[in-house]
């Protein structure tokens, strides 16, 4: 039995890592404190090739298909330096998935150079207001009218929704089937009765919005894949972007661990350094646990995929649940050794712990994530 990263996954974690040091890093304050996205780093991340990794080498890829590993070997690195930068290599990866899965080879044509070469940025809507966790309660709906569809609807917490220019859209077009009632769109920005209604703020700032639909026509040919079907697609996309929520996770974790070792080391109090302190110390034991336990089940769940797996459904759950949540205890305790410190607006931690909170809401709560792995052993 071994558990090892190849030579090639190395050394895009060393490419990933000199990219997010040199270029994102001395930045991310600012970058971070935005709720716009910053063009810059789209456009250096497009050069250096690393939206490749979320298509397959027939479509401008680097591999012959999608390798969960190198996905979440991306996110850890960004996420622990910038959560703009990992934000925005996620939702190209969330963009182009579905399409990879079920469009025709048209759409794969026409849809995902552009998101690859970082020419247009990809969105992905699937929250409503009252449909987060319960997506079968999804409300906008698309009718079919001669050859174009017709949305009506709106969508919230939509990441990129002012910058983006291509919407993988989830919308009803059953209302009496619920999750079984969804399809899949292909949505382009500019098109009549399409519009983004605005910036939602968080503690964190990020670049979300809510979409809006008045009798928008689209043409049938954006259908993704078969009537109905898009619930399977969603899930089928989260199996591998779900896992990566927990890489993500990850990345916070490392530069939380990371902060609070330095300054263990660099604080005295009572007339001795901080990881002097047995208290301290245990911290930094559980802290070590939590991290490690957490990328061993991330990189699992990705290894599981990438080497075949039919469904990684639970794994992923498993992955995102236990890693964001562990992210959060680390991110707490790191900012606890920091004291008074760690409270102050601006800091490093201070930024970590409103940005790792989110971890354990988007792309299903830990609660959801708690229902899908019981229902998977029980049911």
């Amino acid at each position: 039995m071994e558990f090892r990263v190849t030579k090639e996954e190395e050394e895009l974690r060393e490419k990933i890592r000199r990219i997010a040091n040199e270029y994102i890093k001395p930045r991310a304050k600012e970058i971070d404190e935005t709720d716009d996205v910053t063009w810059d780093v789209i456009e250096k991340l497009a050069k250096e090739g690393i939206f490749r990794l979320v298509v397959p080498e027939a479509y401008g890829g680097i591999t012959e298909n999608v390798m969960a590993t190198n996905v979440c070997i991306v996110r850890e690195e960004l996420s622990r330096v910038s959560s703009n930068a990992d934000a925005v290599f996620a939702m190209q990866g969330l963009a182009c998935y579905p399409l990879i899965l079920a469009g025709t080879e048209e759409q794969k044509k026409k849809y995902l150079p552009p998101l690859v070469n970082g020419e247009k940025l990809g969105a992905y809507a699937l929250t409503e207001p009252q449909a987060g966790s319960d997506v079968g309660n999804i409300q906008t709906e698309a009718v079919l009218d001669g050859d174009e569809y017709v949305l009506n609807g709106k969508k919230c917490f939509i990441t990129n929704a002012a910058h983006a220019g291509i919407f993988i859209v989830f919308v009803k077009t059953n209302k009496e089937k619920g999750a079984r009632g969804i399809s899949t769109f292909i949505v382009e920005k500019g098109t009549p009765g399409f519009r983004c209604s605005g910036i939602q703020e968080l503690i964190a700032p990020h670049a979300l919005g809510e979409l809006q639909f008045d009798n928008c026509r689209i043409p049938a040919a954006n259908l993704v894949g078969e009537v109905d079907k898009g619930f399977k697609i969603a899930m089928k996309t989260f199996d591998v972007y779900r896992t990566s929520v927990g890489a993500c996770a990850l990345g916070f974790a490392q530069a939380a661990f990371d902060l609070a070792l330095g300054y263990a080391k660099e604080r005295t109090a009572f007339g001795k350094r901080l990881d002097a302190f047995q208290v301290t110390r245990f911290k930094i034991a559980d802290m070590a646990v939590d991290l490690d336990a957490a990328r061993l089940l991330v990189y699992r769940a990705a290894w599981l995929k990438d080497s075949g797996a039919s469904r990684v459904t639970k794994e992923a759950s498993m992955a995102k649940l236990f890693a964001s949540e562990a992210a959060n205890r680390i991110v707490d305790q790191s900012l606890q050794i920091h004291g008074s410190r760690g409270l102050l607006k601006g800091c490093e931690i201070e930024r970590l712990y409103r940005q790792v909170r989110g971890s354990r809401i988007y792309e299903g709560t830990s609660e959801i994530q708690r229902i899908v792995i019981s229902g998977m052993i029980l049911d």
